[in-house]
């Protein structure tokens, strides 16, 4: 079996490649096809834990949502490299699920040669194993200074002999030059493979676009497949890592939740599911001035960091630390998540030069030391019962007694392994164990939990035993996010190109 491919390319980043990817998997899906979404190389702090031949390893969340979507079982083929970006000027390397530290420390143009023969192995494989491969591209595919090292767009195309579509955001302005442009980059071998140009993000009367489209295909011979109305909420986490940082929500605001977006921030895809929440208000928080105005949030949440020690040091420079402080010593809720529990802690160390040392927030008596070796699996696991014993504050004020004996699934992706703090424990300060294996910690009076696990708000039991239907409304589920996806391009695309496109 040789599978028919379909690419997603767009001319910027932040187009619509990767929810227009999610869509057509459950589209095709939906044809009774089998199918499996591709994307060479993605550059996100996004990752979750997936199969491979060596057990677990890491994908970007956007080939993992799309598999879901595809009703495929996520595998590491589906992103054989991802770059995680830890400062401006260096990523770590996961390639086939794996960090690769030679890799890692290879020049940018100079790493092509050595991962594509693993990229084009993984593409193969998937085309040999279904109908239909849906690729999603990364950027756009006329980045000319790197065109002859590419590995992700049209070397990809061209291997795969994909029908490719290419997506503009038109609310930026300034779409049909870049279709047009992006066009006009390409060599006639690669231009031959853009089948339909997709307008997104369309606000307005689409009657008002002629003749430009018509003009556009006169130029280029490429047809105008697609207008997509803006559509704010479709269910799906912003792609790539961009959040959406406009506070939205339907109904009457009756919880507020302020998520700390330091610069490395992490794994933000997985506070998606509070978005789809009605009567909850998500903001993302970045200064003292933008918690208080929130006046005051119920909970903050510190997510998960790619450098901990560094977005530690943002956060102090910005003030962040001493508003925290306050909030928690008011009874106010705070969750750590991964790098988060970390912060929480005492002190960081680093003996083997992987995150950095320093001191933490010392609001949980707790110290993290990074080993060599990073943990990454899938993990169940139950919180402590106890957690619904009131410590000084009463068990109304602390809203994570609500999780007591409640079993979760998530993953762990993380270097840092945390402990009781020796001294503070000798002491008498000790942190509550939240859950078994130094996965969770609370403090005494359990408004502050600090949590290893990600995952806590996809888990349809996490999110029964947090909201119930204390917030009104059905939690929309991921399948309906798909088919809702799905049923958005069928009615926008013009009639018969979406079968065209694998016929």
């Amino acid at each position: 079996m040789t599978a028919k491919c379909v690419m997603v390319l767009g001319t910027t980043s932040g187009a619509g490649k990767s929810w227009l990817t999610t869509a057509l998997c459950r589209y095709y899906a939906r044809q009774g096809l089998k199918v499996a979404p591709f994307k060479a190389q993605n550059m996100s702090n996004n990752a979750r834990v997936v199969a491979s031949v060596n057990g677990q390893g890491e994908i970007g969340s956007a080939q993992y949502f799309q598999s879901l979507a595809a009703n495929a079982i996520p595998d590491v083929r589906m992103n054989p490299l991802l770059l995680k970006p830890e400062r401006d000027t260096h990523s770590q390397v996961v390639l086939m699920g794996q960090v690769d530290e030679a890799l890692s420390q290879m020049a940018w143009r100079g790493r092509s040669a050595s991962v594509w023969p693993v990229i084009s192995a993984a593409l193969d494989e998937l085309m040999a194993e279904n109908d239909v491969v849906v690729i999603e591209g990364a950027g756009s595919p006329a980045e000319i200074n790197l065109h002859d090292s590419d590995i992700v767009n049209m070397r990809v195309a061209l291997h795969s002999k994909a029908a490719c579509l290419l997506v503009t955001d038109i609310d930026r302005g300034g779409a049909f030059a870049h279709l047009y442009g992006t066009w006009a980059l390409l060599p006639e071998n690669e231009r031959a493979l853009i089948k339909g140009y997709v307008l997104n993000k369309f606000r307005g009367d689409a009657s008002l676009l002629a003749p430009a489209p018509q003009m556009l295909r006169d130029l280029t011979g490429v047809p105008t497949v697609a207008t997509l109305p803006m559509w704010w909420q479709h269910g799906l986490p912003e792609e790539d890592g961009i959040f959406d940082d406009r506070s939205t929500v339907a109904g009457t605001v009756k919880l507020t939740v302020a998520v700390i977006a330091y610069p490395r921030i992490s794994n933000l895809d997985e506070f998606q599911p509070l978005k789809n929440i009605p009567g909850l208000r998500l903001q993302w928080v970045r200064s003292p001035s933008e918690l208080a105005g929130l006046a005051p949030a119920d909970w903050i949440i510190l997510p998960g960091s790619k450098h901990t020690s560094g977005d530690l040091a943002w956060l102090r420079q910005q003030g962040l630390d001493a508003a925290i402080a306050r909030h928690a010593g008011q009874g106010g809720a705070v969750l750590g998540i991964c790098g988060g529990l970390q912060m929480l802690g005492e002190a960081l160390i680093d003996p083997h030069g992987i995150d950095g040392n320093g001191p933490g927030l010392g609001l949980l008596p707790l110290v993290t030391v990074f080993d060599a070796d990073k943990t990454v699996q899938h993990t169940l696991a139950r919180f402590d019962a106890d957690m619904a014993k009131p410590g000084t504050l009463a068990s109304a004020t602390n809203p994570w007694a609500a999780l007591a004996g409640v079993q979760v699934a998530g993953y762990e992706i993380h270097h840092g392994q945390t402990q009781q703090h020796p001294a503070m424990a000798k002491a008498g300060d000790v942190a509550r164990v939240a859950m078994p294996a130094g996965l969770a910690w609370q403090n005494g009076a359990g408004n502050v939990l600090g949590l290893y696990l990600h995952g806590l708000f996809e888990d349809a039991a996490a999110l029964q035993a947090l909201f119930g239907a204390s917030l009104g409304g059905p939690v929309p589920t991921l399948d309906s996010v798909f088919d809702g996806l799905a049923d958005f391009i069928e009615q926008h695309f013009e009639p018969g190109v979406l079968s065209a496109l694998i016929a």
